[in-house]
């Protein structure tokens, strides 16, 4: 592992993980996370504009797009390692919580310090805050080594998923580079990512892109807010070689998975208690998805899953773990609809 003195410019953390023999059967999935965070989860009763707020510590824990998702890949059932970088006293203790945890992990040691995150849950309203600072500064050789390490690892690994915004310092079209060496490699990528970071990556492709209804707002230039909506994105990603799978989800409508087979509406099943927080859904949706491709089924069951761990997650408060037994229980409640050449209505 890293040393404060002197760290190793990259560091292979492998643990058995969940699952055991059975789990070590199953494909691998290779996750990037090139800004990661520690993320310290308070609460407190009431937040008070004066005086002080006396507050709890409910946990710490890592944080991140692709760190997220494989956290969830393993509690699903998958197997994950995550790739992702690591600088100062907190990437040590970054590296120390995933080692704690259990999550496979190749730390990429850089000079800046890896970003801290609060989030604050208010137990009054039931409200989170996540509050999320830029992050470090990235130098170009920094950003090539995090690539060769994925480079590395990828063999044997069928996904690779890139999730997460991308640090100051790296290039616009970095996660495009990411798509190329994949392909290269013999992978498919997935892609959950937003701004320019997410522009710069479509002219190379990706196996698989997931947009929520910002994100998706952001290519469009216009509200995206119904399935039709969704459609005109997702055929635009298609018929141009941006993706070869597409979904943007919806919010509470759902989501629409689309390939070259069609468009497929899916349904959010009703939640069987209040929502609370939707920090978690996104990455917990993408885990689910390549979960399901990476044990061979079909790309509209695993967006069903997706659609419906991503409701779980928001019965839970801020970014913690979605219950496992609810999603499971959510599913049979996703309704799907193939839409035909019309486009459809809800």
């Amino acid at each position: 592992m890293s040393t404060a003195a002197k760290p190793d410019p990259i560091t292979s953390r492998t643990t058995d993980g969940a699952g055991g023999a059975e789990n070590a059967a199953r494909p691998s999935i290779l996750t990037l996370t090139m800004n990661p965070t520690v993320d310290l989860c308070w609460e407190i009763d009431r937040l008070e504009v004066i005086g002080k707020n006396r507050a709890r510590v409910r946990s710490v824990a890592v944080g991140g797009g692709g760190i997220n998702v494989a956290r969830h890949v393993v509690r699903l059932g998958g197997r994950a390692t995550a790739v992702h970088t690591a600088g100062g006293e907190v990437g040590l203790r970054m590296n120390r919580l995933l080692d704690e945890e259990g999550i496979d992990h190749i730390a990429v040691d850089i000079d800046d310090e890896t970003r801290e995150a609060l989030v604050l849950f208010e137990a009054e309203s039931r409200h989170g805050y996540h509050i999320v600072p830029p992050g470090p500064h990235l130098h170009d050789h920094e950003g090539r080594r995090t690539l060769d390490a994925l480079v590395q690892a990828v063999d044997r690994c069928p996904y690779v998923v890139a999730s997460g915004s991308l640090p100051d310092g790296l290039p616009d079209d970095f996660y495009a580079a990411v798509a190329r060496h994949t392909r290269e490699a013999g992978s498919r990528l997935v892609l959950d990512t937003s701004g320019p970071a997410l522009r710069g990556a479509l002219a190379e492709g990706v196996f698989l892109l997931r947009c929520n209804r910002t994100e998706a707002e952001s290519l469009t230039g216009r509200p995206v807010r119904s399935f039709d909506d969704a459609r005109a994105l997702n055929e635009h990603l298609l018929t141009t070689g941006a993706a070869e799978i597409a979904v943007t989800t919806l919010g509470e409508l759902g989501a629409l998975c689309s390939t070259g087979h069609g468009h497929t509406e899916l349904y959010a099943p009703p939640l069987p208690g209040e929502p609370l927080s939707d920090a978690g859904a996104g990455d917990s949706m993408v885990a689910a998805l390549i979960t399901e491709l990476a044990a061979g089924e079909d790309p509209v069951s695993a967006c069903a899953l997706g659609v419906a761990v991503a409701a779980a997650a928001m019965l839970t408060p801020s970014t913690e773990p979605f219950d496992l037994d609810v999603a499971r229980s959510l599913r049979s409640q996703v309704r799907a609809r193939f839409q035909t050449d019309t486009p459809s209505r809800p």
